[in-house]
């Protein structure tokens, strides 16, 4: 690569080839998708100055107050990527069922899905806290020129084409992969453009932090327990630090950078977990695994997983290789 910093756009061109399918329609989805978010991030940025935090009142389909914000950013990237006419269905974390794209001759001739998380993390905006959007993106299944159906959506993660985070903070980051590696681009908000600032993210085989709600400690199976022990003992490279956002986005990102484990494991009231499957874990766990790490329910590899429905959840714990391999020994040990 020369010396000149690339921006997002030249990288998404140059990389073209590495697609399995290069016909140009999945370079002009993720430029959709950065396009979406450079508005999301306008007005997450603005957001305290503006009637736009808090609460509208409403409910999502998994029981979670919606926020004025995740209804923004569902509204807009919906609306991006459905004006651009680049897919043929769309699964939203805030939608109930999955959206059909017709294409301008009102056909179903374009081949790709995208299942999103607009706004992860919202219930932090109100405290500054950073926030991020998640996608994911499938080849569909069904014949084209057809509708999508719900099968094209229920796709093991391993079938991802590409996965990535938008981290909406201190500055804005878009880290993504198509399955040759983890590259991160910072948007530079005088001019609104994306530079390569982060290439070839790799993640450390062992870390120092560890990541997980630990209020709710009591509720955690005992494999979870006995890990969590293992990580505070006095050891030559322990104790970890315990760090915890409560951003998912943001906490996979440092844990991205620096090394470390992420867990949000069932409990005793949740006990599929909290994370969804197709909208948070498959597009993590892809990431995560192009830069080195490792993605896990505890037992199975997330990227195997058959989905069943739509918002399923399970347990995930996520991050630095060795960190979770021994994890899932504790749990394992347990049952």
């Amino acid at each position: 690569m020369s010396s000149k910093v690339q921006t997002l756009g030249e990288f998404i061109i140059g990389n073209q080839s590495e697609f399995a399918y290069s016909t140009g329609e999945l370079s002009r989805l993720i430029n959709s998708i950065r396009l979406a978010a450079k508005v999301v991030n306008h007005e997450v940025n603005k957001a305290g100055l503006v009637d736009i935090t808090g609460a509208v009142g409403d409910t999502n389909i998994q029981g979670e107050e919606q926020q004025k914000l995740d209804v923004y950013a569902n509204e807009k990237f919906i609306q991006t990527l459905t004006n651009r006419e680049i897919v043929c269905g769309i699964a939203s974390e805030e939608e109930d069922d999955f959206i059909t794209i017709k294409g301008h001759n009102k056909d179903h001739q374009n081949k790709y899905v995208v299942l999103i998380d607009p706004l992860d993390g919202s219930s932090n905006i109100d405290v500054n806290i950073s926030v991020g959007t998640i996608f994911s993106i499938y080849r569909r299944i069904t014949p084209e020129g057809t509708p999508v159906t719900l099968k094209d959506f229920l796709q093991p993660g391993r079938n991802q084409v590409a996965a990535g985070y938008i981290m909406y903070g201190t500055s804005t980051m878009m880290v993504y992969t198509t399955g040759h590696g983890v590259n991160g681009f910072t948007l530079n908000p005088a001019i609104g453009t994306y530079y390569l600032s982060h290439p070839n993210i790799k993640l450390a085989e062992t870390g120092k932090i560890y990541s997980i709600n630990e209020g709710n400690y009591i509720k955690f199976p005992q494999g979870v327990k006995n890990y969590l022990k293992y990580c505070q003992l006095e050891e030559e490279d322990r104790p970890y630090t315990s760090r915890y956002i409560g951003s998912l986005v943001a906490d996979i990102h440092r844990n991205m950078l620096k090394g470390g484990i992420y867990i949000y494991p069932e409990t005793s009231t949740a006990p599929n977990g909290k994370l969804r499957l197709l909208y948070e874990c498959n597009p993590m766990a892809m990431i995560v695994e192009q830069a080195g790490g490792k993605a896990s329910d505890g037992f199975t590899r997330i990227l195997d997983i058959q989905p069943t429905e739509l918002h399923q959840r399970v347990p995930f714990f996520c991050g630095s290789k060795k960190m979770v391999e021994k994890a899932e020994e504790f749990m394992q040990k347990e049952g």
